[in-house]
């Protein structure tokens, strides 16, 4: 065996040895600080190029003054090498308790603020993750906070709206009971009216139940918005004679849609009868179907006089009536919210916007394929 391969082996074993008891050593303390691991790297290096060197001395009988001085070189290394190593992984782990503190602000419910200074390749890409997270996690706050606010304005309208007629029907049936009416007539038929309403704001909290708990079945057919419309136009015009309401449905193309055809009358029920209440007497409301880019576009159009910009990106959610619309015949503020679940339901987006006069609500659908 030549020379050369002679001192390869010597120091491979040496190394090797080394290289192992740092193994250990590392094993033996994976749980403790990223410092300590850094140090017992360095000393590995440093103590398998030792070895090696110790090995191959031993083998090629060396002089004590020649291994004196090979020994003191390595050691000056060793030295250098744990600074360096006890330096970075100060540093490193300073940056990375730095890192943790800003990452448990935006736990605690703040936001995350990156910290300053240098870092790493790897923990700056953990810093943007982390302040991705954070601002999701403000989002979904934000959303929560948005949609506890609706359920406790919803409770208290409907807690108001279900009070006002269970009232006027314990006092009327009690008046019954005694034998006071004036007319027994009028006050079964003013009950039957009250009844009727308790039971569609029942049957709107039982619809929106549904669509909140993904539970809306759908069973689409191919129809035409033509016909849709008409027959939703049919059914608002006897309140919109008794409200002093024109209706108008010109401009609707017949455009073939797939939709579950009783919950979009739904759709177009809810927004007629929202438009016409809204709309004074000798007012217009205007229905359209047209095809765009995006799919088929129907819009309501009142004559509200428009809705507070401010109140725009609220007027879809649960329980929202404005501030002018807290008492009957306004219902419980769930029209739009169903709306808004049917649309989606069917992959389409409802919006509103205001126009000269009043307020534009749109509702847009996939047009079906041919």
């Amino acid at each position: 065996m030549s020379d050369t391969l002679l001192i390869a082996l010597f120091a491979f074993l040496g190394a090797l040895a080394a290289g192992l008891l740092g193994a250990g050593v590392l094993w033996l303390i994976r749980r403790r600080s990223l410092t300590a691991s850094l140090a017992v790297v360095a000393a590995v290096a440093v103590t398998a190029m030792l070895a090696g060197t110790l090995a191959v001395a031993q083998a090629m009988f060396l002089s004590t003054h020649d291994l004196s001085v090979v020994t003191t070189v390595v050691a000056m290394a060793a030295v250098v090498s744990l600074v360096t190593a006890l330096l970075l992984g100060r540093w490193v782990v300073a940056r990375s308790r730095a890192l943790t503190a800003a990452a448990r602000s935006f736990g605690d419910g703040g936001h995350f603020a990156a910290p300053d200074g240098p870092a790493t390749a790897e923990l700056a890409a953990l810093s943007r993750e982390l302040a991705a997270t954070s601002a999701k996690l403000a989002e979904s706050r934000d959303r929560e906070h948005a949609l506890e606010t609706s359920r406790r304005e919803l409770v208290a309208w409907i807690s108001h709206d279900l009070r006002t007629p269970l009232a006027g029907l314990r006092a009327m049936s009690e008046a019954l009971e005694d034998g006071v009416a004036a007319d027994p007539h009028r006050y079964l038929r003013q009950m039957r009216t009250e009844v009727e309403r308790l039971n569609g704001m029942v049957g709107d909290l039982f619809e929106l139940s549904r669509i909140h708990a993904g539970a809306l079945a759908l069973s689409p057919s191919r129809m035409s918005l033509y016909d849709l419309v008409g027959d939703a136009l049919a059914g608002a015009d006897a309140l919109a004679r008794e409200h002093g309401v024109w209706l108008v449905g010109d401009h609707v193309e017949p455009l073939p849609v797939e939709v579950d055809g009783k919950e979009m009358s739904r759709v177009l029920g809810n927004l007629l009868v929202n438009a016409i209440r809204r709309t004074p007497s000798d007012g217009t409301v205007a229905v359209t179907a047209e095809r765009f880019s995006d799919g088929v576009v129907l819009s309501v159009t009142d004559g509200c006089g428009g809705i507070p910009e401010e109140d725009l990106p609220r007027v879809f959610d649960t329980g929202w009536r404005g501030t002018h619309a807290r008492t009957p015949p306004a219902g419980a503020g769930l029209g739009l919210a169903i709306v808004r679940g049917i649309v989606e339901a069917h992959r389409g987006q409802a919006a509103v916007r205001n126009v000269p006069g009043g307020c534009r609500f749109e509702v847009t659908l996939p047009l079906a394929e041919a």
